[in-house]
């Protein structure tokens, strides 16, 4: 909104991932549109003496091509536009002549200073009206002569416009200052953000967790003078700042729950019920509970609520040698019974005892750690408290005896989940190697956010050549990117490539040719439901395991609560095409095949449903294998 004007402008979702720029006249009442729904516009700023207004859209098309497969993805795509609000108002950007002599010039600038200063008087007494035309509004569009990039945060102060800048691959956005009149861009470094003050003459700047405010800038910034927070206090009625929690989750939940019905819950009676307890409560986790309880009512998956003001003891981690131990009943020294397997190359996946130079095998016994005698101990982690990411001697022998010991030096890590993982599907990897003959690859999918489609695209690509495929998303903590993974799942062969001394490939590539089977069970949860959901619609092999967690009813991101505390809403779902009633919710997806793995036997290593999907793929291989065609005979020469 223009402060000193009846007009307004937004931007308003249009479509997928599309934003469609409005104007709205507070006086008419009217709306007209300001950008065409063909580019994503959006952060729409006016000048701030209302000729322009300016906006930053997605409209520069230079994708770049992925190294895993022939595809396409785009990154910088916007740059920041204006339009001109009025007709009469001429672009900053018009021809301007240099044969105009310099005296003359001298003499043109004086006067239009004057003018200016004039205009600038008149401006502060009286406040002038936005004028726009809405006729031609969206061919009066005209970019800045600046390159592609990420930006938002655009305000104008007279000609000089500012704006964060982040170009692909920068971790850190740039403030940036550009001149209308010298069309000329300023680097103004690396901040956090930025906050203008109403008059235009003081700058608030966030940058390394220090604040400070300044002129205007016109150079790069320097913090010189931070300001000073430390004795800035606030005197908290924690009742009355918990009853506000209490009201503002409530009126969240029920201005955002994707259904206006509530779920047939009587919402203000609610309330009403939980008020009171929220009222008694003397702990901000006694209020969390009491949170959790009033929108568990709504019996719906995706209702979190957590975090707030309340103490948190410092956490200690202990050091993790990436290893099983067990004590020896007679010496009570600790026998290395199992080393875990890691990527020492990977950071996230290192294994201390694995490590170069690092002469420890299974079978090894613990006799000491920084000098303490393992025998001495009540626990064998008490020595490695606070050990993690240091230097950490440790003292082993292939016999439970200190005489013939040796010394080497580890670094422990913080925790063992991941070498645990990582072993885990590596193990399943073998297995179903060795049990098919190599013929069947095996993908298991940990959650559908960023690390799930790193273990999709670490494990696909490099068995493309299978003959069939267990895909396994047991256990799968959900995310977004479960569209993504069934595309490449559902692609079908069209035609075979061949080059010459090359062999033949399917095209379009990265494809399986043969069956694939899926594997869910109970853990399988939202994007995890929704796979196995998608994976059944397609008809793209059986689903093999137990129904589903059955959550899909959405969530964005938490309004902020008083405290710094959260509060997930659930606000979209999804309704079946064929079906035309919603889906999964509270349901979950049913496999084809029912198999429950037995707790004992899975402690015991036995996976009864993995075996199941061995099982199975193979059978239908028999009826559903595909071999690419052989090479035709070569064309030859025509009479």
């Amino acid at each position: 909104w223009s402060p000193d004007s009846n007009w307004i402008a937004c931007a308003k979702p249009e479509a997928e991932s599309m934003q469609k720029i409005y104007l709205y006249d507070l006086g008419t009442r009217k709306t007209f549109e300001a950008t065409e729904g063909w580019h994503s516009s959006y952060a729409p700023a006016f000048h701030s003496e209302g000729k322009y207004l300016f906006f930053i859209s997605d409209r520069d098309f230079n994708p770049i091509y992925s190294r895993t497969e022939w595809n396409h993805a785009y990154l910088s795509m916007a740059r920041i536009y204006l339009v001109t609000l009025s007709k009469d108002v001429k672009s900053p950007f018009e021809p301007k002549s240099d044969e105009v002599a310099v005296e003359k010039e001298e003499a043109e600038k004086k006067a239009a200073s004057q003018e200016k200063k004039g205009e600038d008087k008149k401006a502060k007494e009286k406040k002038k009206a936005i004028k726009v035309d809405p006729d031609g509004l969206k061919d009066r569009i005209i970019s800045l002569p600046i390159k592609a990039a990420n930006y938002s945060q655009l305000t104008s102060v007279e000609n000089v416009l500012y704006y964060m800048k982040r170009e692909a691959g920068d971790r850190k956005a740039s403030l940036i200052k550009y001149d209308l009149e010298k069309q000329k861009e300023t680097n103004l470094g690396d901040i956090n953000g930025y906050e203008i003050s109403y008059n235009k003459k003081k700058m608030l700047v966030s940058k390394d967790k220090a604040y400070a405010i300044i002129d205007l800038p016109k150079a790069p910034i320097k913090l010189s003078e931070k300001l000073n927070l430390s004795q800035m206090e606030v005197r908290v009625n924690r009742r009355q700042e918990w009853n506000q929690i209490f009201e503002e989750c409530w009126r969240q939940m029920k201005y955002f729950f994707y259904d206006p019905n509530m779920h047939g819950v009587d919402w203000e009676a609610m309330r009403l019920r939980y008020k009171p307890l929220a009222e008694a409560v003397n702990h901000r986790a006694d209020l969390t509970y009491v949170l959790g309880e009033m929108i568990g009512e709504l019996n719906v998956g995706h209702t979190y609520v957590g975090g707030g003001d309340m103490p948190r003891p410092k956490r200690i981690n202990v050091g993790m040698l990436g290893a099983k131990l067990e004590r020896d009943s007679q010496t009570r020294y600790y026998r290395i019974k199992k080393i875990l397997k890691g990527q020492n190359w990977n950071k996230s996946i290192r294994s201390p005892l694995t490590e170069i130079g690092v002469d420890v095998k299974e079978g090894d016994y613990l006799i000491a750690i920084n000098g303490k005698p393992a025998n001495k101990w009540t626990n064998v982690y008490e020595a490695l408290l606070n050990t993690v990411g240091k230097q950490v001697t440790l003292k082993v022998n292939d016999k439970p005896e200190e005489k013939g010991s040796k010394e080497v030096v580890v670094i422990p890590i913080k925790d063992e989940l991941s070498l645990y993982y990582y072993n885990w599907v590596q193990g399943n990897i073998e297995k179903v190697n060795k049990v098919t003959n190599g013929k069947v690859g095996y993908i298991h999918i940990p959650d559908m956010g960023r690390s799930g489609l790193n273990e999709f695209v670490k494990h696909f690509y490099p068995q493309l050549r299978k003959k069939a495929l267990i895909i396994d998303v047991r256990g799968n903590g959900g995310g977004n990117v479960s569209p993504m993974i069934i595309e490449r799942l559902r692609r079908e062969i069209a035609m075979v490539d061949i080059a010459r001394n090359a062999i033949p490939s399917p095209d379009p590539g990265a494809v399986i040719l043969g069956p694939k089977v899926c594997l869910m069970d109970e853990f399988s949860a939202s994007d995890g439901d929704i796979f196995p959901y998608r994976f059944k619609k397609y008809k793209l092999g059986k689903l093999i395991g137990k129904r589903s967690w059955g959550g899909v009813v959405g969530i964005r991101g938490p309004l902020p609560l008083l405290d710094g505390g959260y509060l997930m809403k659930p606000e979209f779902a999804v309704y079946g095409f064929d079906e035309k009633d919603w889906i999964i919710e509270g349901r979950g997806v049913e496999p084809d095949i029912y198999v429950d793995n037995d707790p004992a036997k899975e402690y015991a290593g036995i996976d009864e449903q993995l075996n199941k999907a061995i099982e199975i793929i193979l059978e239908e291989l028999k009826t559903k294998g595909k071999e690419l065609p052989k090479v035709p005979p070569y064309p030859k020469k025509k009479k």
